[in-house]
């Protein structure tokens, strides 16, 4: 499901659909909004177990949330709606599964973007799926480079917690759904400092288009994308324009 648009006129700017990564809701892409100007209409991907799907159970899936998803999301999108995606870590395997579905359904996807993810076949060796609590949330700070100030709060961090777990779950687990590339440009991003997703690892990503592919790397670790939203959207802009 994504956030519907609320003004006319904005299907003549292409839209950026940002697949959020482990525990994020929509409202992590709600500054974007702003700092896209009238470049793109910014649409979040709104998840179960998050914010006002939040009591709806989690998928621990890729595959079939991208499938489940697909059908909301190409009607929020609406007619002809040229499209980029964008997606961090976990999202980046989600974007990757809806730019396949999207692209069969007719939506023209201009480029799909992922950042902090290795190639779609490569898995993550060190994982936090299935351990206990504490020690779940050790592994994800260790991961994440940082722990969000919700998860330190006992009501927040019940209500946080299921919809994270799951989606390490399935981040974990993930097989791509085919071994076609996609056809559509890629360009993937990584933080000069990340830990857990090395330059090569990122660079797989050429594998996985018949398109252009492009790489960049910004100051930070594998969150860098909290402090360089802006300079994420200026990098996007001007592979757009260069086609």
């Amino acid at each position: 499901m994504t956030e519907p648009g609320t003004s006319e006129g904005q299907g003549e700017r292409p839209t950026l659909l940002c697949v959020p990564f482990a525990g994020a809701g929509p409202s992590f892409f709600h500054p974007w909004q702003a700092l896209a100007g009238d470049r793109w209409r910014v649409v979040p991907v709104e998840l179960p177990g998050r914010e006002r799907r939040i009591m709806e159970t989690p998928y621990r899936n890729v595959v079939e949330a991208a499938k489940n998803e697909v059908d909301d999301i190409v009607a929020g999108l609406g007619a002809h709606a040229r499209t980029v995606l964008f997606g961090h870590s976990l999202g980046a395997v989600l974007a990757y599964e809806l730019a396949h579905l999207l692209s069969a359904r007719g939506v023209h996807v201009e480029r799909l973007v992922v950042s902090g993810s290795p190639g779609p076949w490569t898995q993550r060796e060190r994982r936090a799926a299935g351990l206990p609590d504490e020690e779940f949330l050790a592994r994800v700070e260790e991961f994440a480079g940082f722990r969000h100030e919700a998860l330190d709060h006992p009501e927040m961090r019940e209500l946080i917690l299921p919809a994270l777990q799951a989606d390490c779950e399935m981040h974990e687990s993930y097989v791509p759904s085919t071994d076609a590339p996609v056809t559509v440009p890629v360009c993937s991003l990584r933080g000069e400092s990340d830990g857990l997703v090395s330059a090569e690892e990122a660079r797989q990503w050429h594998a996985a288009t018949t398109g252009a592919f492009t790489y960049r790397e910004f100051p930070g670790d594998h969150m860098y994308l909290v402090d360089h939203g802006r300079e994420v959207l200026d990098t996007i802009a001007a592979q757009s324009t260069a086609g």
